[in-house]
């Protein structure tokens, strides 16, 4: 199946670019944005907390959205937290992450706007793949900031979710971060408020519970180190789990795969863009 309005041009220079490079997968990530090109493998249940773009790079995939029918679609998009499977016929897929705390759901444009699973929009297909194939053929595969990734995958930048301060400031530090242990408490504290009252602010103002924030911003962290050369049990104290057990659980329940199916897939990626400050720099290009 094929969108049938897709400039026959654009596919072509697509598919082109495609197939003279069917073995790059690639990735470029800030703290806001995930943009991944690269191995699906088949994944069990996932749950990112972050609005989740799939755009099929040839034939359609399939997604389930919390346990409903099956669609099939070149393009579907799921909103933050919600579980969901995903599966395809071709090995590589772009997967674009639009972090929740950056945005409203009112704010939301194009395909991300149009509410969850299959997204029957040609023309959002086709501004997507124009989006990629610039980024692919580009000559430095880097985006100055979040507002100019936005305006080239969804032609405006999203304006951002206005946030209590002193919640902003918590999420700030969690995201500089996410690999150190942020209690309640301690946030609470540096807000000036009551534990019930600081996570009840919380959910309000980024529309998660804390806790649900916090360990989606940990797993998230683990994309800055898919290119690393260690073992996983290394990389799981890195990534701020406390053994090799709670780290492979709670990557599977995000992911939806396991830590080593993860870095096998990601042996051959190109890893681009800029991350938290305690994070390393020496993965990027």
């Amino acid at each position: 199946m094929k969108d049938s309005s897709i400039d026959p041009a654009c596919d072509r220079a697509f598919g082109a670019a495609t197939a003279a490079e069917p073995s790059e997968p690639l990735m470029w990530l800030n703290t806001d944005r995930v943009l991944y090109v690269g191995l699906l493998g088949a994944p069990s249940m996932r749950t990112f907390g972050a609005y989740s773009l799939y755009l099929s790079l040839a034939r359609p995939h399939r997604i389930c959205v919390e346990g409903g029918r099956w669609e099939e679609a070149s393009l579907s998009v799921v909103p933050p937290y919600v579980p969901h499977r995903i599966v395809s016929v071709d090995r590589m897929i772009c997967n674009v992450l639009v972090e929740a705390d950056t945005v409203r759901a009112a704010d939301l444009c194009g395909a991300l706007r149009a509410g969850r699973g299959a997204i029957h929009d040609p023309q959002a297909v086709q501004s997507l793949r124009e989006a990629l194939l610039r980024f692919r053929l580009g000559s430095t595969r880097r985006y100055a900031s979040t507002a100019d990734f936005d305006r080239a995958f969804f032609g405006a930048a999203l304006p951002a979710r206005p946030v209590d301060r002193r919640i902003a400031q918590v999420l700030a530090r969690i995201k500089d971060d996410p690999n150190r242990h942020f209690p309640a408490e301690d946030c609470a504290a540096s807000c000036h408020l009551s534990v019930s009252r600081f996570l009840h602010l919380f959910r309000a103002e980024v529309e998660a519970p804390f806790r649900s924030f916090r360990t989606w911003q940990r797993a998230r962290s683990l994309l800055y180190f898919v290119t690393r050369n260690s073992n996983l049990a290394a990389i799981a104290l890195d990534v701020g789990y406390p053994d090799s057990t709670h780290f492979s659980h709670s990557i599977r329940q995000i992911y939806g795969l396991t830590p080593k199916s993860i870095f096998a897939g990601c042996r051959r990626l190109a890893l681009y863009g800029s991350g938290a400050a305690a994070l390393p720099r020496f993965a990027f290009h």
